[in-house]
């Protein structure tokens, strides 16, 4: 059996959506067509992927509109959630500032470029007892 799968997101500007997921580390490694404007971009992460292709996709494959709001939730572990938000502070807005999780990581919330909210994660250095 085929194994693997991984999100679609739905972009209304591909170059703008790319380049923000560049930002956390995702390199583009397949785009079509290959040249002049893409209509979809496959994008890596170590093993994780994604893809990002044109808004109009819905419509056009499946005759269901694009929803409006949040259309998904992306969950990015990175080294230095702090560090992050002030990386994209200029370029994303910033849906919740870095928070302690009682489940033992540091979230912030930020969002991409069609605001879907995408979580920037990474574990607490728990303090050992005395």
């Amino acid at each position: 059996m085929p194994q693997g799968a991984f999100p679609i997101v739905f972009a209304t500007g591909i170059r703008a959506t790319v380049a923000f997921y560049e930002q956390l580390g995702f390199e583009s490694f397949f785009q079509f067509p290959a040249k002049g404007e893409p209509g979809y971009v496959g994008m890596r992460r170590g093993p994780a992927e994604l893809g990002v292709v044109d808004a109009s996709w819905p419509a056009e494959q499946y005759g269901r509109p694009l929803g409006s709001g949040p259309r998904f939730e992306m969950f990015v572990y990175v080294d230095d959630v702090d560090e992050v938000v002030t990386r994209l502070r200029e370029s994303a807005p910033v849906l919740r500032e870095p928070a302690d999780m009682p489940w033992g990581e540091r979230i912030a919330y930020v969002g991409d470029p069609d605001d879907n909210p995408v979580a920037l994660a990474a574990p607490i250095a728990r303090l050992r007892p005395g």
